[in-house]
């Protein structure tokens, strides 16, 4: 059987979304905050969302920005060259 169109973009999404948790996982851990759960009371996160994310499940782009902003660091900069390489 093959996959259609939106099959393939349907795995690509996933596998984007988990990139983008593990990424996001990456960053908390560089900044010494190993905990999630005391990262998103700190910065006033859902701790279940943020569990999510991190385990690259879907989010609106507001709150990856809202996470972002936790970690004090910018869009583009989350998406820089090496993003594919923490993942």
């Amino acid at each position: 059987m093959t996959k259609g169109k939106s099959d393939y973009n349907s795995e690509n999404a996933r596998k984007l979304l988990k990139m983008i948790g593990i990424r996001i996982k990456f960053l908390r851990e560089a900044k010494g905050e190993y905990n999630y759960e005391r990262f998103a009371f700190k910065h006033d996160l859902n701790r279940s969302q943020l569990w999510r994310y991190e385990n690259g499940e879907d989010m609106y782009l507001s709150s990856l920005l809202k996470v972002l902003a936790a970690l004090d660091i910018s869009l583009s900069d989350f998406f820089k060259e090496g993003f594919d390489k923490t993942a």
